[in-house]
């Protein structure tokens, strides 16, 4: 399934993407679309069920906003450096275990909305990335066997982030990736079923028409299973959590100088295979 949530900011209601690309209302079976459903197999199967019926009423999708696919998240883990051409890139050594920060959930916004240069930034860059989503429970993890049964499906990330702020500043890298609305989120979650094999998706990201970023999934260093079986191991993951997986190489951050960081008026295009597709336009904050 595709789940998503449309309408004005703050006030999202859930809703599907059909197979002939219909959008569908599920309101009347689901509050919302966040962890407490995603942890209810019950609550999805009736919306599967509804879906098979053909029982769901359409949405007109003329100028509905899509927020996050993904309502009231408790956090969102990102693992740095984790693909070997990223690592490349920035001279960086390939990590022997990943690179763990977070994020705080109030910078994810929805696909296509705004993404603002924060004040004094010289260094905004992008990073196009696969978002885990998580349905179950996670602590201790043993195998990649038991992480995959954890993750309710996957969506589109765009890691913004201030290089100048996350490196150059002190301290760790958070100064760098918690401006206000660095995390565009979705325009879908696609359920774990819909993706068998997720170390083989493409990942693509353009500025202002030209492709920045054309890498996959398979040069991650770190794969989806491992990936979650490690975070449990340091904290404890709950229904509606994201972890952000890393980039591809192509960040401005690796080009030669003068390195193409982007600025107001530019606009961002990104997308996964199977995921989706986000566009955005920056603005001064």
């Amino acid at each position: 399934m595709k789940l998503l949530r449309v309408g004005p900011a703050g006030a999202e209601r859930p809703a599907l993407l059909d197979e002939e690309g219909t959008l569908r209302d599920l309101s009347a079976l689901v509050d919302d679309v966040d962890g407490s459903l995603l942890a209810d197999e019950s609550a999805l199967d009736r919306i599967r069920a509804a879906v098979a019926a053909g029982v769901l009423p359409a949405l007109d999708a003329a100028g509905l906003r899509v927020g996050p696919p993904v309502g009231r998240i408790g956090k969102v883990v990102c693992i740095g450096l984790n693909y070997h051409g990223h690592a490349a890139e920035t001279g960086a050594a390939t990590p022997a275990e990943p690179v763990v920060f977070l994020k705080a959930a109030d910078t994810v916004v929805g696909p296509d909305d705004t993404v603002l240069v924060p004040r004094r930034s010289t260094k905004t860059d992008w990073e196009v990335e696969l978002a885990i989503v998580i349905g179950r429970t996670a602590r201790y993890l043993e195998t990649d066997e038991q992480a995959l049964a954890h993750v309710a499906g996957y969506a589109v990330a765009h890691d913004v982030s201030e290089r100048e702020f996350q490196i150059e500043r002190g301290g760790t890298w958070d100064k760098g990736k918690n401006c206000e609305t660095f995390n565009p989120l979705g325009p879908w979650l696609v359920t774990a079923d819909e993706v068998p094999d997720p170390q083989t998706l493409g990942l693509r990201l353009w500025v202002n028409g030209e492709l920045k970023q054309d890498g996959n999934t398979s040069d991650q260093i770190f794969g989806v299973a491992e990936v979650v079986r490690y975070v449990s191991q340091f904290m404890t993951l709950y229904p509606g959590d994201i972890i952000n997986t890393g980039t591809p190489a192509g960040v401005a951050m690796g080009q030669p100088e003068p390195k193409p960081y982007l600025r107001a008026g530019d606009v961002v295009e990104l997308e996964i295979d199977g995921l989706g597709r986000q566009r955005q336009e920056l603005k001064d904050a």
